[in-house]
């Protein structure tokens, strides 16, 4: 089936500053506000081990080359950073972006997500990536992508978990740290967005976030 798109005008790229969540707010990546937040939560004791392992930069126990790494990433549309505050702490706590962007053809990606310790398996990540969705879809985009290397099982699980759809893998993609790398591929379509969006909203509601952990699982809140 074929759908017309002959009024498509394409869309403008991201240019907002600041979103705000209910327990998370994301910021334009400052390095000057941000950077020791992020160097003590990416880099610091207790950060996890296996962080870098699937990125292509990093780690980085020198702070100059930290300082490097966040300047580089602020200097860029694309990708277009973020940084994770925590609203109960005021502590950044990890970074994400926008990157892919193609606005002509209403195309757009999250990636180099980097999340400190104290962000994972809470709803913390859930929401950020949730908030950055939802922008990306206001914004009139009609594909969200998500990428990351074929044997990060932790990405890739969390892809599903998060109501993208697989697509296949890139076979020797690229070559990441002197290794190879197939690419498994992702994506939400616009119209997917609303009932994902649901999900997502019932997940993070008073209801099912209690002192006690969630209700229900983000699959279950989809289905």
């Amino acid at each position: 089936m074929t759908t017309s798109l002959a009024d498509w005008k394409g869309v403008p790229p991201p240019s907002t500053t600041l979103i705000e969540g209910r327990f998370i707010r994301l910021e334009k990546l400052d390095p000057a506000r941000h950077g020791d937040d992020l160097f003590n939560a990416l880099q610091g004791p207790g950060a996890d081990p296996k962080l870098w392992d699937y990125l292509p930069y990093g780690p980085f126990p020198e702070r100059s080359a930290f300082n490097d790494w966040l300047n580089n990433h602020a200097a860029h549309s694309d990708p277009y950073f973020f940084s994770v505050i925590d609203r109960a702490s005021g502590q950044v706590q990890g970074l994400l972006s926008l990157m892919s962007i193609v606005p002509a053809q209403g195309r757009i990606e999250i990636g180099h997500v980097t999340f400190g310790a104290p962000m994972q398996r809470s709803p913390k990540s859930t929401e950020a990536v949730y908030l950055l969705a939802k922008e990306s879809f206001a914004l009139g985009y009609r594909r969200l992508e998500w990428k990351c290397n074929n044997g990060n099982a932790r990405s890739k699980y969390a892809a599903e978990r998060l109501g993208f759809s697989f697509e296949g893998v890139f076979r020797q993609h690229m070559v990441v740290k002197g290794q190879n790398r197939d690419t498994a591929w992702y994506s939400i379509l616009d119209s997917e967005w609303p009932a994902i969006a649901a999900g997502f909203e019932r997940w993070l509601s008073d209801e099912n976030q209690t002192a006690d952990g969630q209700v229900k699982g983000l699959v279950e809140c989809r289905g």
